[in-house]
């Protein structure tokens, strides 16, 4: 049960509905068991009692060695004495009606009680992962397939809600109806109960060995699942090479494979599921077969205290039984199989947030004059991607960043908001060292400019208002003219609310960029990062979007990473990167003369 453990940490907060829901619960079984039980006094009135002394004297006894069974022929009796025996049968009929009535009162009361239950349990679940997801650093997407994330936030969570959680009742109502139920029997016969609680174990042993492999074909079936969503993930982001490529076919066998190997998977499941609940149906019959014949000899043979009209009702609480204990087997299989999709839930929520928050630290107010990498190395699993960087970011100044791919440009500006944390050395803000400030007030002094620009599907309005939440149309526009971006946007049908689409996907590259540019100018932040902002535009727009970006890095902190050279001419200082190393800094002229590593790539790109 190890694994259910935050299943019922979110139940903890609700102990008073948990516990009314109890309550509705037993008095939902009691009040079946004593409709059942009627049969007793109904079937005595109908044929009187069977033992010899009374045969043929027409009268009911109310003589018993049995308490409960004396207790229902003592009813009996003096309701035959004072109504008759007509009366009391509608007296009986009506009594059964009343219960039965009581009964689905107490039932629907429990659902009313748990079913909201439920859904706020599995509505913290996904809201837990999902925040989770937000405060996970940015190095563990790097290393996770986005199908399969989306596969634990979708497909995972409805396993947890129809598997775990949409049997929660079957965790109370099934175990506590079994009980109560052989709590009666055992009042009616002790002898009959007891021979019954060492048959029952068998059932369980049965149901064990089919559902114990549920869990690991559970986990190839979510495994499955994560596969496939990638295939469609990365089918619906690259529809243009894949046509381009003419690579249809090969996408399409891919899905196929994996989709065909999803449905093994389900089926092998759904085998061994399906199986449990026919199987203790046939066991559950079986096992009121032995009670028939075993209780019945007794009865027969004078064995034990029980009349005829009592077994039959004893066998009649007995079948309550039966559904229970089926359900409690489909419970006890789903459980096996949805614990497979909480563990992969788990797998998210217990992952170690490597960058985490400060909420009590220094609030980083207003950035004064400078940021510092002293000695700073980062590592990734074992790699290294930094090593031994002493760089000083004055207030007030360009700073480039180039060399080739992989040389660790964009890691190195990663490390300024701190979507990764230094492996060793310090980041330093002001003469502090980063980890001693909030990490929302670091952040807050920061706009990023990445090469692909990242949108929402929403109004051109509310991606701009992402950078200040609550800002004025004003403002908006006015940050929308500095980017340049104001032109398009009134050519648009809508203007300032016309939706975007996915990802931005109604507007061209420039028109896309310049909208991320007025998002930052926004902000209106003292640091800049820009990545890279220009490198995938045409002539027009690249001239258009550097014209926003040299507006915009206007009196602010920057640090910029290009790949055209020609963009950075004029920054305050160039550092070139190579293995995660600076091999070379300065200015621009200073570089060509050193006749090193960045005059190379400026000859490259014949930028002279």
């Amino acid at each position: 049960m190890k694994q259910y453990a935050r299943i019922f940490q979110y139940l903890r907060n609700y102990k008073a509905k948990i516990a009314f829901y109890f309550l509705s619960t037993l008095l939902s079984i009691v009040f079946s068991i004593v409709s059942i039980g009627m049969l007793m006094p109904f079937l005595n009135l109908i044929f009187n009692d069977p033992r010899p002394e009374c045969a043929g004297c027409g009268s009911i006894t109310k003589t018993s060695s049995n308490t409960v069974i004396r207790a229902v022929n003592d009813f009996l009796f003096q309701s035959v004495e004072g109504q008759g025996k007509i009366k009391t049968l509608g007296l009986i009929c009506l009594l059964m009606v009343g219960f039965i009535i009581f009964k689905n009162l107490f039932l629907y009361l429990s659902y009313y009680i748990l079913n909201p239950l439920k859904n706020r349990v599995v509505n913290q679940l996904r809201e837990e992962l999902y925040d989770k997801v937000l405060t996970l650093p940015i190095g563990f997407f790097n290393e996770k397939r986005k199908g399969d994330l989306m596969s634990r936030m979708t497909n995972d969570i409805a396993e947890v809600e129809g598997s775990l959680v949409g049997t929660l009742e079957g965790w109370i109502r099934d175990p506590l109806t079994i009980i109560v139920t052989l709590f009666a029997l055992f009042m009616i016969s002790p002898r009959l109960t007891i021979f019954l609680l060492l048959l029952i174990p068998v059932l369980g042993l049965v149901i064990g060995r089919i559902t114990r492999s549920l869990k690991k074909h559970s986990q190839e079936v979510a495994n499955k699942y994560g596969e496939t969503l990638s295939t469609l993930d990365e089918t619906l982001g690259g529809l243009r090479v894949i046509k381009a490529f003419t690579i249809e076919s090969l996408l399409r066998g891919r899905f196929r494979k994996n989709n065909a190997e999803l449905l093994a998977a389900k089926n092998r499941i759904a085998y061994r599921r399906d199986l449990a609940s026919p199987l203790s149906e046939v066991m559950g019959v079986m096992l009121f077969s032995a009670i028939l014949y075993y209780g019945g000899r007794l009865v027969l043979n004078k064995e034990i205290p029980l009349e005829a009209s009592a077994f039959i009702g004893y066998l009649g609480i007995f079948y309550n039984i039966i559904n229970p204990a089926k359900a409690l087997s489909t419970s006890f299989s789903n459980m096996r199989k949805g614990s497979a999709a909480i563990q992969r839930i788990e797998e998210i929520l217990l992952t170690p947030v490597t960058v985490d928050d400060n909420p009590n630290g220094i609030k980083l107010d207003q950035f004064k004059h400078s940021i510092e990498f002293r000695n700073v190395s980062f590592a990734y699993d074992e790699a290294v991607i930094l090593e031994n960087i002493n760089l000083v970011v004055e207030k007030g100044r360009t700073i480039a960043l180039v060399g080739s791919s992989g040389a660790g440009k964009s890691t190195l500006a990663d490390l300024v908001p701190r979507f990764h944390d230094v492996t060793s050395g310090a980041l330093l803000i002001d003469g502090t060292n980063i980890r001693d400030y909030s990490l929302f007030s670091v952040r807050s002094q920061m706009s990023i400019v990445t090469q692909e620009p990242i949108l929402f599907n929403d109004t051109i309005a509310n991606n701009i208002l992402l950078g200040k939440p609550g800002a004025s149309m004003e403002e908006v526009i006015a940050a929308a003219k500095v980017a340049n971006a104001h032109e398009f946007i009134m050519k648009k049908e809508l203007g300032y609310d016309t939706n975007i689409g996915d990802r931005g996907s109604r507007l061209s590259g420039g028109e896309r960029q310049r909208l991320t540019i007025a998002r930052a100018l926004l902000k209106n932040p003292p640091i800049l990062i820009l990545d890279e902002a220009t490198s995938s535009l045409d002539t027009e727009s690249e001239r258009l979007v550097q014209d926003a970006i040299n507006k915009m890095m206007q009196h602010r902190t920057s640090l910029v990473i290009a790949h055209r050279l020609s963009t950075i001419r004029h920054a305050d200082e160039i550092i070139v990167l190579q293995k995660g190393r600076i091999v070379e800094r300065g200015n621009h002229e200073q570089l060509l003369q050193q006749n090193g590593f960045y005059k190379k790539l400026v000859d490259m790109q014949e930028v002279r």
